[in-house]
């Protein structure tokens, strides 16, 4: 009994801030480590949101915690609410909203966040997918104190994570749980001690990016084999997904890899022009304007390879014939390709005939405009 009673002497009492799967799996790890959560505040599940992640609401009722979803978790009310609890702690993990000054004044050793990335870099919102976009080859999960500045706060543990080149933004996000995970697992001993390490950020050597909307995963095909696929691996499913037009449909692209050209594999694929719009569809339909070229679009059975760069992969219209222009192309093809899978034209599934048909590949040296 005595030990029990210093077991409870020394718990830490917490309010937590949480949602989607960190927040899942950082409460837990509140739990395991006897801490006394006396409420968590969360989220309502936003209407039409693709709900892909676990529930910080179904696991604060299995255990017993009294849950809160506020719409403005700074009210007065909500303020007071958790100042009568008198929490050692606050803990926000992957919740959706700023907390202001007086929420942050409430608990009696500090409020703590957890982001994922490695700060000072990527603070701010969306910091996964802005790591996959910009081609990062590592990132991971940092645990630090709230100030009123996001993601600014003195550091106290953070796990690194690597980023493989073909790995998407949901896979990333998978590593980036576990690494929250371990980071806070790391922490907590001192942290509940009393005598957690506090390292300044320097904010000067990061950088911070804001949300982004569904319109940013339009494919610009003159950016490049590399930033095309970092895009469609940064938004790809269950996030909104990279997308292009043509023939007035939009076709979303859900997976790409970065392959090596095998001769033999493009010995009878029908080549494209894929030109970037530098003029109005009108002009460029009659000729007047003169689009840059910027990547030569492949059909094979399954799948759509993007070649770069075009001015490799097309020979001249004046060419002698369809078949030099062919072999002379294939000869000039550049090592990297795009290899685009799991199209789809709204929500039904694109297949490669129905594509060929868009693109009209009877002539093999065709001239399409797609991208900007």
């Amino acid at each position: 009994m005595a030990a029990q009673s210093e077991l409870g002497a020394a718990r830490r009492r917490a309010v937590v801030f949480a949602y989607h799967n960190v927040g899942v799996r950082c409460l837990r790890v509140l739990l395991d480590a006897n801490v006394q959560v006396d409420l968590v505040v969360t989220h309502h599940d936003a209407p039409g949101e693709n709900i892909w992640f676990g529930s910080v609401a179904d696991l604060a009722r299995e255990e017993g915690i009294t849950c809160i979803t506020p719409e403005n978790p700074n009210d007065k009310a909500i303020v007071e609410q958790i100042a009568a609890i008198e929490p050692d702690f606050i803990f926000s993990f992957y919740y959706r909203q700023m907390l202001g000054a007086a929420l942050l004044a409430i608990p009696k050793h500090g409020a703590l966040n957890m982001h994922g990335s490695l700060l000072p870099k990527y603070r701010g919102r969306a910091p996964v997918n802005w790591a996959v976009l910009h081609g990062e080859r590592h990132t991971g999960a940092s645990l630090h104190y709230m100030v009123a500045k996001p993601d600014a706060g003195d550091l106290v543990g953070q796990s690194e994570v690597p980023i493989l080149i073909n790995d998407t933004a949901a896979e990333v996000f998978e590593k980036v749980t576990v690494a929250a995970e371990l980071t806070l697992w790391r922490a907590l001993p001192a942290l509940l001690a009393l005598n957690a390490p506090r390292l300044g950020l320097d904010l000067s050597a990061g950088s911070y990016f804001g949300g982004r909307k569904p319109e940013d995963g339009r494919i610009i095909w003159s950016a490049g084999a590399l930033a095309v696929h970092n895009l469609i691996r940064a938004v790809a499913p269950p996030y909104p997904g990279a997308w292009f037009e043509l023939a007035d449909l939009r076709f979303a692209v859900h997976e790409s890899r970065l392959t090596q050209i095998s001769g033999g594999k493009l010995g009878d694929v029908p080549i494209f022009q894929v030109r970037s719009k530098t003029g109005a569809p009108a002009d460029i339909q009659n000729g007047s304007s003169e689009p840059a070229i910027c990547a030569a679009l492949l059909l094979d059975q399954s799948d759509l390879l993007v070649v770069w760069p075009a001015q490799h992969a097309v020979a001249d219209s004046a060419a002698n014939s369809v078949k030099d222009a062919r072999a002379d192309a294939l000869a000039r093809l550049a090592p990297v390709v795009l290899q685009i899978r799991q199209l789809q034209v709204t929500q039904q599934a694109c297949s490669v005939q129905r594509l060929r048909e868009l693109l009209s590949i009877s002539n093999p040296r065709a001239m399409i405009a797609l991208g900007e």
